[in-house]
């Protein structure tokens, strides 16, 4: 398995400004900053013909790691999340039948994905990814997990491919051992992260907002703590004048110690189970805009790739990895 493993609290002071100097080279004439990036090759799962492509996790990595952008020892591979991180979210009878492949033939249809003992190990260690990826963006400002993002699991079933809510699952985590007081979940997938809305419905602590195409997937959508619904074919301009509108407004008023930012590639206008119409460039330009609010506001910032059904693979691959150069480009908040 590529990287280091490392599935507990990293090292240096909180907030220290990490950089690397490459081997060989004056610190005065080329560094680079380090970006901490979770990946596990156990997120590439089997699932038959498909549109969720599950190797593009490791299309990106490689991808990442050829061009320069990041070094192997950048790369961490978590450690599954415990039962206990999973009971906080999830219900006892849900996570029973999960384990012993108890899911009944609707349970199956709704979570539109076949389910596995594969699919359930991927799941759960990526929902430690996802808290891995919260622990080191408090540490280092900024982290990118190349998975996650599976908001439309709610507390007693999974749907639309999401078998376990990862980031409610690591924001759950993080406030329960008091590393952080409130967060925000900054949902830019395009679709409504309804599952992640329901789960912290009733929590003043977590602000969900999520900016989507309002006549798609889902059709029951929990109200968000903000919800943006946003009309068929809205293209760069529109999108990113009502995303600006709304998040430095939204990030202010809550106050959060950290924000999971969903940088969901399917608003594309290529892609095969998205309405809307934004280019590479304007997909560029929002992962900016999110990273540029965060870094005003003073809060680190985590990062899951969520959703990315392109017709091209090649196209899903390189909306992923220009985030995370833009994650890069921002570099340590604070």
């Amino acid at each position: 398995m590529s990287g280091r493993e490392d599935g507990g609290e990293p090292e240096g002071p909180l907030g220290e400004d990490v950089i690397r100097t490459p081997s060989g080279t004056n610190s005065q004439e080329r560094f680079q900053r380090r970006l901490s990036v979770i990946w596990a090759e156990e997120y590439e799962v089997d699932i038959g013909p498909h549109v969720f492509p599950t190797l593009k996790y490791r299309l990106v990595k490689d991808r990442l790691v050829a061009d320069g952008t990041l070094s192997p020892e950048d790369i961490l591979t978590p450690r599954p999340a415990s039962d206990e991180d999973l009971g906080r979210v999830h219900t006892r009878g849900y996570l029973e039948k999960i384990r012993e492949d108890r899911l009944s033939q609707l349970e199956r249809a709704v979570l539109e994905v076949p389910f596995s003992p594969a699919l359930r190990e991927a799941s759960v260690l990526c929902a430690g990814g996802s808290i891995l990826a919260g622990r080191l963006a408090l540490q280092e400002g900024i982290a990118v997990h190349l998975g996650g993002g599976f908001h439309h699991a709610f507390a007693d079933h999974g749907e639309g491919f999401c078998l376990l809510n990862d980031i409610a699952i690591a924001v759950a985590a993080l406030l329960a051992d008091g590393s952080i007081g409130r967060a925000s979940i900054v949902d830019l997938d395009v679709h409504q992260g309804n599952g992640t809305a329901s789960i912290f419905s009733r929590d003043d602590r977590v602000f969900t907002l999520s900016a989507h195409q309002q006549w798609n997937y889902p059709g029951y959508k929990p109200p968000s703590d903000l919800d943006l619904g946003l009309p068929d074919g809205m293209g760069d301009a529109e999108y990113l004048q009502v995303l600006e509108k709304s998040l430095s407004g939204a990030v202010a008023d809550h106050g959060p110690d950290l924000v999971f930012y969903l940088a969901g590639a399917d608003p594309y206008r290529q892609d095969q189970l998205g309405g809307l119409a934004l280019s590479m460039e304007g997909l560029r330009d929002r992962d900016e805009l999110v990273f540029s609010v965060a870094r005003s506001a003073g809060v680190p910032v985590a990062v899951a790739l969520a959703g990315g059904y392109a017709r091209r693979e090649a196209d899903t691959v390189q909306i992923h990895c220009q985030t995370v150069r833009a994650a890069l480009a921002w570099g340590p908040i604070r």
